[in-house]
């Protein structure tokens, strides 16, 4: 019996050789085995790597991950390897010329069989499983990816990579943890803020307050995002007093021009520049001119009835959630956000003094997305009021013939445009828009280009997030109905709408939604925004 091995391994899908894989190897003496790869022996593996050991002694698994700032975490598992069961087959065949045996086990629903060899007195495999059966030589899974040895090499000593590293264990759930949070990079902005609203909301240093409570912004620094990367938002939401679903929203304030809505926000609304479409009234900071940017959203979410706060309305059979999470890509928006430092901020339109508390985090991850991507972002419009309670109007320029409509520059050297569009409907009695279907229909250059009606049908999914939603006398709950493109603790996707190669210079676009008429002291408001993204 030879005193260690080296066996490597290849990589078959569907009977073909995967490409450019990375050569796995296993080492193994009558103690130890381990798994690893030919990049990670060279120093040339993407951090985080994991190597895996198997101490048939102990009958212990230990993982062991090094991570990209230089630091290395250890897992033992002391059950694993006696826990796994397997149904033995007669069939038999040869590996690289020894006689090897067949047993078939299922994880996850999906069977796997090991063909294994006792002839080499030795144990270990190309994962943990079957490493105590005796040297697994082959394993595939669903019959169609396999994983076979191509070489075993016998070893005049044991290598001293053969030997568990002794650095601090923890245990298996902290281990999953720091590995997965070590692939990606987490950008904190909020932590459990509260959106209330006060009359005396005070900023601090890193956090800036507006609007009575009702708006938090702060200053974030953002790497270098490699193009292909995925960003993603992610808002953690819960009640802390409001009981009601209320319209939030996640959005970075451009200050590439020489007036900002951070302007707005500190030296009032009426600072802003109004958009006016002959109905009387005047929408401040609404859309783009030549020396003002709208706000870029980044997210458009709504919070449930009362989730966390109201949780002791209890129902039979409805477990309620704890809060409500968020989580959007938000990959075009990398050309605004890399090595850049902005201003990121959020709104949830509410007047209670309890409000809500809310966590913002931003992850990127990096990787080959095929989707095509922006090289350049014009923000258009935003008729969110964010400053609500700050006396921003509300977006009722809908009912004038003219709609919202504004001009904008497209440069030269782009191609491929598309317009991100976010739409929501409001006004919540009968007769509002939030419960009527109406179509929105945008031109460019008087030239209808897109018309759809924004609904969703699904609000009922969320029901265990709405504890004080009002219920009525048919059955039905009010966070179960229908509405215009959103839903009681739901965020809304925006649309991507092809424009083609639209001409360098000015065009026009206009947003036309048939709005609901106003009854007493009821309105209805269509909060839209919109960016045009470009290719070079």
């Amino acid at each position: 019996m030879p005193k260690a091995i080296k066996v490597t391994y290849q990589r078959t899908s569907n009977g073909k050789i995967a490409e450019n894989q990375d050569p796995m190897f296993l080492f193994a003496s009558s103690d130890l085995s381990l798994i690893t790869t030919n990049k990670i022996l060279q120093q040339k593996a993407n951090f985080p790597f994991e190597q895996t050991f198997v101490n048939f002694n102990t009958q212990t698994i230990s993982q062991w991950a090094q991570m990209k700032n230089g630091k290395s975490i250890l897992s033992n598992d002391n059950e694993a390897l006696r826990k796994q069961k397997f149904e033995f087959s007669n069939e038999t065949k040869k590996i690289l010329n020894y006689n090897c045996k067949k047993a078939v086990t299922s994880v996850n629903s999906n069977k796997i069989e090991i063909w294994y060899t006792t002839e080499l007195g030795l144990k270990g495999g190309p994962s943990v499983l079957g490493q105590n059966l005796g040297l697994v030589l082959e394993t595939i899974r669903n019959g169609n990816a396999t994983v076979t040895a191509t070489k075993i090499e016998n070893l005049k000593a044991t290598p001293s990579l053969l030997s568990i590293p002794s650095i601090q264990t923890v245990d298996q759930l902290t281990y999953k943890d720091l590995l997965w949070k070590s692939r990606f990079v987490n950008i904190p902005v909020f932590s459990k803020e509260q959106i209330h609203f006060v009359s005396d909301a005070k900023s601090n240093d890193s956090i800036l307050r507006f609007a009575s409570g009702t708006v938090i912004v702060r200053k974030i620094k953002f790497p270098e995002i490699k193009r292909g990367s995925s960003i993603y938002a992610d808002v953690t939401e819960q009640s802390n007093g409001d009981a009601y679903d209320r319209t939030g929203t996640v959005f970075m304030i451009p200050t590439d021009k020489k007036m900002s809505f951070l302007d707005g926000l500190k030296n009032g609304v009426k600072t802003l520049p109004a958009y006016e479409n002959g109905n009387g009234k005047k929408y401040q900071g609404v859309v783009s001119t030549d020396e003002y940017t709208p706000l870029l959203e980044m997210m458009r979410f709504f919070t449930p009835f009362g989730v966390k706060q109201f949780n002791y309305l209890q129902l039979k059979n409805k477990v309620w959630q704890d809060s409500v999470i968020y989580r959007q890509d938000i990959s075009l928006l990398q050309p605004k956000l890399s090595n850049q430092e902005v201003y990121i901020g959020m709104f949830i339109g509410n007047y209670d003094a309890g409000g809500h508390k809310a966590s913002l985090n931003i992850t990127i991850h990096q990787g080959e997305d095929n989707n095509p991507k922006a090289d350049f972002i014009l923000p258009l419009f935003n008729t969110l009021n964010v400053m609500e309670m700050a006396g921003q109007e509300y977006s009722t320029m809908f009912d004038n013939e003219k709609g919202l409509e504004m001009t904008f520059e497209v440069p030269q050297g782009y191609k491929n445009f598309k317009l991100s569009y976010t739409t929501t409907g409001h006004g919540g009695w009968e007769n509002g828009d939030e419960f009527l279907q109406k179509k929105n229909t945008i031109l460019i250059d008087n030239k209808e280009i897109f018309g759809f009606t924004p609904w969703r049908t699904d609000c009922g999914s969320y029901r265990l997030s709405n504890p004080a939603s009002g219920n009525f006398g048919n059955g039905l709950s009010s966070s179960d109905e229908s509405r215009s493109n959103w839903c009681p603790g739901t965020t809304t996707n925006p649309n991507l709408i092809d424009l083609g190669n639209l001409s360098p210079g000015k065009h026009t676009i206009r947003i036309s939604i048939p709005l609901g008429k106003q009854e007493g002291n009821s309105s209805s408001a269509w909060n839209v925004s919109g960016f045009l993204i470009g290719e070079k």
